[in-house]
């Protein structure tokens, strides 16, 4: 059965970094862009991050720019204005594609091992499933995501076990890692 530790991405200078270099703890994966109406959620990762790190947890961070060009700068740009105006110090990959023919393998296994359903029946929920509905038709049957701050919960295993669309509660996020990581 294939898990995350089966996927390679790059950091942000370009290398190739196995997810297998993070076997044994729960990971928090993460879909990310720097002007978007979801990146106030960066500090609610950092704060999630600095709490549960030294439990075994990471979080993954992948900058995308396709959801409305929310994610323009360069790899450098990204993280600098992310460690500046948010203080984060978690782990920040380089800037990929999530939908469409180029999307980064590991995201299509993720969105394939926990699909979309929706993005929930409150007014953000509501105007978020009208909004992308039309966004990402150009992607085809490869919208594997529908926005920025998708969170897929992987397991100590590697195995995708929760995803969490960017309108969920970041307090409903962090006591699923929390529960995960007591197991």
């Amino acid at each position: 059965m294939k898990t995350v530790y089966d996927f390679s991405v790059k950091d942000m200078q370009g290398n190739n970094v196995s997810l297998a270099d993070y076997s044994g703890k729960v990971l928090l994966i993460v879909n990310t862009a720097t002007g978007c109406g979801f990146t106030p959620q960066y500090e609610q990762l950092e704060e999630i991050y600095k709490e549960m790190k030294d439990k075994g947890f990471e979080i993954l961070d992948f900058p995308c720019n396709q959801f409305a060009g929310q994610a323009p700068g360069s790899d450098e740009e990204i993280h600098d204005f992310c460690t500046i105006k948010f203080g984060t110090d978690f782990p920040q990959f380089s800037k990929i594609d999530v939908n469409g023919d180029q999307a980064d393998p590991l995201f299509a296994f993720l969105s394939n091992e926990k699909p979309f359903k929706t993005f929930g029946k409150g007014p953000k929920g509501l105007m978020m499933n009208k909004f992308t509905k039309a966004h990402n038709k150009k992607f085809g049957d490869k919208a594997y995501i529908q926005w920025n701050f998708t969170k897929f919960l992987v397991d100590r295993e590697g195995n995708v076990v929760e995803r969490f669309e960017p309108t969920v509660d970041m307090e409903e996020v962090k006591n699923a890692v929390a529960e995960l990581l007591s197991k």
